[in-house]
């Protein structure tokens, strides 16, 4: 399957600045992103912040193919955004807000592409820690983002892969062609992972293992 690139950029080896970068300062530089999106109001601020991401991404030796890729993927939903928006309200509004969406993926892909997926998940789990008091399970959390990020390529590569077996048919334009088998395949692959989990006793509540 393809996809492998869904989104948000993969780690690539290195040893740049942001590579070395502290993982709490790379987490509270999307969280930053993130806020931004909601209170920036100027969208030339915007354009500025998105230039500094960009040029964290570059500066880290990411490629900027890499970065292309990572901003053409969301540029179908952006673009209908922006034209929904410029409708409702205006020019400077649209591009604010397609332009506050780019910063948070180029932001993410920042954080991915410098940071091994172990790491990431180690700093979620430490990150939810404090939250145990509240009953909150950090292990299990940081499960449920692995299996995500290595679902999310899977679903992308199989839609490709349906996408193109659809067209060498002529099908392209039949919705059935293109749900169907991607919905089938999406299912039994969510089956498979949770019969992994089950086989090696993840993924169950403590309770239902103990039977209550």
């Amino acid at each position: 399957m393809r996809g492998n690139s869904f989104l948000i950029a993969n780690y690539v080896r290195g040893n740049s600045i942001i590579h070395r970068t502290p993982l709490w300062l790379k987490f509270l530089v999307v969280a930053a992103c993130g806020t931004a999106s909601f209170l920036i109001v100027d969208w030339s601020v915007s354009l500025v912040i998105l230039a500094i991401m960009c040029g964290l991404f570059l500066l880290s030796g990411a490629g900027l193919r890499r970065l292309l890729r990572a901003i053409w993927i969301v540029t179908p939903i952006l673009v209908v955004i922006g034209l929904f928006q410029w409708w409702q309200l205006g020019g400077p509004t649209a591009a604010r807000i397609v332009l506050n969406v780019l910063v948070c993926v180029v932001a993410a892909s920042v954080l991915t592409a410098t940071t091994p997926v172990q790491e990431l998940l180690d700093g979620v789990v430490a990150i939810a820690r404090p939250f145990r008091r509240f009953g909150a399970d950090p292990e299990r959390f940081a499960l449920t983002i692995a299996v995500m990020l290595r679902s999310i390529p899977f679903i992308a590569g199989a839609f490709s892969d349906v996408r193109d077996s659809a067209r060498a048919r002529g099908l392209e334009r039949n919705p059935r062609a293109l749900v169907l088998p991607v919905f089938i395949t999406t299912v039994a692959y969510a089956r498979q992972t949770g019969d992994a989990l089950a086989a090696r006793g993840l993924g169950e509540p403590d309770d239902a293992a103990s039977g209550n």
